[in-house]
């Protein structure tokens, strides 16, 4: 376990947080996207499979701007939130849109759940005065609200 024993310490745990979030769903997306029989809403899950890839990306940055290297922390709030949503993905339903409908409600709570995380890290990076790491975070923040 790491020792967390300053603001910028506080800030890489934080990172490698939302790294490993953000790559668990490069792998929940499309499970989601395969489940559903929308096409509006596979095109959406695509689109945000596509956007998640370039948040991984952005991460990546932030660890480099931090002197770090990129490593992911398990996340448990994300973990939970995935496997609850391919619970649901699994259910029998008697219309293909409630599945549909679950769906959506499950990747609101992944986005909220992401919108309070980066929204943390930014304000620990601006107390740290690093303007570089918070205009990444700010640009992936923008992309999940």
């Amino acid at each position: 376990m790491a020792t967390v024993d300053s603001l910028k310490s506080l800030l890489v745990e934080q990172v490698k947080d939302l790294y490993d979030a953000e790559k668990r769903l490069t792998k929940a997306i499309p499970k989601l996207a395969k489940a559903s029989t929308n096409e509006e809403l596979q095109a959406a899950l695509r689109e945000h499979l596509d956007e998640t890839e370039t948040q991984v990306s952005r991460l990546e940055q932030v660890f480099e701007l931090l002197d770090e290297r990129p490593k992911a922390k398990p996340c448990e709030g994300m973990k939970g939130l995935i496997e609850e949503g391919d619970e649901h993905a699994k259910e029998d339903y008697d219309d293909d849109d409630l599945r549909d409908a679950m769906i959506i409600g499950s990747a609101q709570r992944v986005e909220h759940y992401e919108i309070a995380g980066y929204g943390t890290a930014i304000a620990h990076a601006r107390l740290l005065g690093l303007d570089d790491v918070v205009e990444l975070l700010e640009s992936t923040l923008e992309e999940e609200k």
